[in-house]
């Protein structure tokens, strides 16, 4: 019965009359060829023998269309489940890391630190094991480049952000390093285990030096600001000890059932649409886990804590691609795949943000607000490409000469500019004038 209704739907009253998109409209029924792609022209064709096979395909469509839409909120809930399950983890492990006596300085540094990054680690991890390796690097590489452009833009309009000595003369050429670091590795298509054993050996490397170089320091305001935020007394009862050991059971629980959500919820949207799982996870996913770190540093901009949006940023940024991928290619059956796509567009532009935070940074010390402008700008500008790519948009051309032969030279040229009066600054400075 059913055979005979999909033959009276494929098979034509008169084969020897097949007009020339026939072929065309059939070659749309093959379950790999997304149905996003499908051809206004040929959906027109409704006359004689194939009107009913025009609406099988727009209804095909149609079904296409409402699985999207079913499985939005399957990725909202999974974010929202992702971030939550974080929340909770971290307040678990460093009430845990109090009882053991264990210093709110050093449960800042490394707990909360791991905590922040860990909805992209659950997420990079989950990919990489299930065989979506480029949800996996588009996860880490998309958020990298969403915390510098969109995250510090969006701050530095609120109200100019402070930018630390140390932060300049130390961590963002770290952040380029290891930026590097990456596209050196992906050149022979993979993040193999022992890339993944080297880059997770660096972030033991940056934790613990930056333990010795906080307690060396011994910056008492910083000391105060972490007391005052992870240093809140706890009992140390069996019944507070199962609590918190409670929270961070349930915090794992939540981390993986959000991160599989998400993943799942990400891969389905991107069959529907037709579009890559890299686009996905350089967008949706990587501005979905990187929602601790937005709220965080827009918080610490309301309450005038200007540095802290800066360093949440950059730490973040390294733990990314040291702790996140590196553990990711370590548990990986084979490896992080790393496509062309990421490898020769999306990776350089990740290397190019880090690169032009040290201009931006040594000016004044300073992300002014048109600084912030030209961040956002450029974010909106990345998420533009995209799209246009991925909708293969007949524009794009025109996008990328402007981007390549105005924006980017007039964006070189301002920040030369800006840089005059710091160089002619630390020139009096030499000379004693």
């Amino acid at each position: 019965m059913v055979c005979s209704i999909v033959t009276a739907i494929f098979k034509p009253k008169k084969p020897s009359c097949l007009p020339p998109c026939r072929n065309q409209i059939l070659a749309m029924a093959t379950p790999n060829r997304p149905l996003i792609n499908f051809s206004v022209r040929s959906s027109g064709f409704t006359f004689g023998p194939y009107k009913r096979q025009v609406r099988f395909f727009h209804l095909g469509l149609l079904r296409a269309n409402m699985m999207t839409w079913l499985t939005i909120p399957f990725l909202i809930l999974g974010l929202g489940i992702l971030v939550a399950g974080a929340e909770i983890l971290v307040k678990g492990a460093s009430r845990i890391a109090l009882m053991a006596g264990l210093s709110p300085l050093i449960i800042g540094l490394t707990i909360v630190a791991y905590g922040t990054s860990m909805p992209e680690m659950v997420v990079s991890l989950q990919a990489a094991i299930a065989g979506q390796a480029d949800i996996s690097i588009g996860n880490v590489v998309g958020s990298n480049i969403f915390n510098v452009l969109l995250i510090l833009g969006v701050c530095s309009i609120i109200t100019p952000l402070i930018v630390a000595q140390q932060l300049i003369r130390l961590d963002i050429p770290i952040l380029i390093g290891v930026s590097g670091l990456l596209l050196m590795f992906g050149w022979d298509g993979q993040i193999s285990r022992v890339d993944g054993v080297i880059l997770a050996s660096g972030a033991i490397l940056y934790t613990t030096f930056l333990i010795r170089q906080s307690k060396k320091e011994n910056n008492p305001d910083v000391t105060e600001e972490y007391l005052k935020e992870f240093g809140e007394p706890v009992p140390k009862t069996g019944k507070q000890i199962f609590i918190q050991i409670a929270y961070v059971v349930g915090g794992v629980a939540l981390l993986v059932l959000g991160s599989s959500l998400l993943v799942k919820s990400s891969v389905a949207i991107a069959k529907s649409l037709g579009i890559s799982e890299l686009v996905i996870g350089l967008t949706l996913i990587a501005a979905g886990t990187s929602l601790p770190e937005l709220a965080t540093s827009v918080v610490a901009s309301y309450r005038g804590e200007r540095d802290i949006a800066v360093g949440n940023v950059v730490g973040s940024n390294i733990f990314n691609i040291l702790a996140v991928l590196g553990f990711a290619a370590i548990f990986s059956p084979n490896g992080i795949q790393v496509s062309n796509s990421a490898f020769n567009f999306d990776i350089p532009v990740m290397f190019a943000v880090a690169l032009v935070c040290l201009p931006v940074f040594i000016t004044g010390r300073l992300i002014d607000r048109w600084e912030g402008f030209l961040f956002l700008f450029y974010y909106i500008a990345y998420t533009a490409y995209l799209v246009l790519d991925a909708t293969h948009n007949q524009n794009l051309h025109i996008f990328n000469n402007v981007i390549l032969f105005v924006v980017i030279p007039a964006t070189a040229i301002a920040l030369g500019l800006s840089l005059i009066p710091d160089l002619v600054r630390g020139k009096k400075n030499d000379t004693g004038i």
